[in-house]
């Protein structure tokens, strides 16, 4: 279990790299939806290089799986397309910041309905505190 919490604090280090990246790119290219593009070719890419190198390929499954599991890419979409736009004027820790409040509210949510198959862990008042403190500690962040 410790190393998925490091393969995640990983992915966690590397939002903001990618936000920042990503809106300095946008800037340079003088069209952050086109930088946003390029980022989803090198991330396909490297999805595909590591689903090849990762063993059986259940591609004909997607058939069959629930239409609404897609929609998944759109909320990739919907964060990268924002982060990119937004990050320039917002600053980087303003928009991760309400990035993390977002998770932090929809983590909440899926965990205590057990949406889309998570495993169920009800809010509640120690669990809701916990997270309040979580968020007050990030708003915290950003004060100057």
């Amino acid at each position: 279990m410790a190393h998925y919490a490091l393969i995640m604090l990983l992915a966690g280090i590397g939002i903001p790299i990618l936000a920042a990246m990503n809106a300095a790119l946008g800037r340079h290219v003088g069209s952050p939806a086109a930088a946003a593009a390029v980022l989803f070719v090198v991330a396909f890419l490297t999805c595909l290089a590591v689903a090849m190198a990762t063993g059986p390929h259940p591609l004909s499954r997607f058939a069959t799986a629930p239409k609404h599991l897609f929609m998944g890419g759109l909320f990739v979409a919907l964060y990268v397309l924002s982060v990119t736009f937004i990050a320039p004027s917002f600053g980087v820790g303003n928009a991760v910041f309400f990035v993390l409040l977002g998770q932090l509210i929809s983590t909440a949510a899926i965990d205590h309905f057990g949406l889309f198959g998570a495993q169920v862990s009800p809010l509640g008042l120690i669990r809701a505190g916990g997270i309040g403190l979580m968020a007050a500690g990030v708003w915290l962040t950003q004060q100057a």
